[in-house]
């Protein structure tokens, strides 16, 4: 059975400011680790049907083993569908030996203009098994508490 988690968030940046951070290489790597992670982008072919390889490395590998060695998920994301500002549409494959881990998971993000900011949906589905939902979806809510931060702080004036 295909499982689904989400998580959204308002932020308080226009769309294509937030679509902006979501086909960024840079922006990537800054705000997409969740908590407890960093992030490096390997290979960037930012297209519909292009993507990315991503390498995230636990801070703490002792209580948060990872999926591809003992410290890292190594996932391969291609861009399944880019619709500016509207929805990014990735296809996730992680590279692990544990076949709990297989499959192609889709994440969509979905990007909507409310009067109060931008609501960022993120709809993830045909989750792997292995991968807890209660940690998965605590994960993609800190990816995008992660995206609040980055974007509201570029928004502030700087000093002067």
């Amino acid at each position: 059975m295909s499982r689904t988690d989400r998580a959204s968030r308002l932020i308080a940046a226009p769309p294509e400011i937030v679509y902006g951070a979501l086909v960024d290489r840079e922006s990537l790597e800054a705000w997409l680790p969740p908590d407890g992670m960093r992030g490096r982008i390997q290979r960037w072919d930012p297209r519909p049907g292009g993507g990315f390889r991503m390498i995230l490395t636990y801070l703490d590998p002792v209580n948060s083993p990872g999926k591809t060695s003992d410290a890292t998920d190594v996932v391969d994301v291609g861009f399944a569908e880019l619709m500016p500002p509207e929805r990014v549409v990735h296809r996730a494959v992680f590279e692990s030996e544990d076949p709990s881990y297989s499959g192609t998971m889709t994440m969509t993000w979905h990007i909507t203009d409310t009067a109060e900011g931008t609501e960022v949906t993120v709809t993830a589905t045909d989750v792997p098994p292995g991968i807890d939902q209660a940690a998965h979806e605590a994960g993609i809510a800190s990816s995008l508490a992660n995206l609040a931060s980055y974007l509201e702080a570029a928004d502030r004036p700087t000093a002067g």
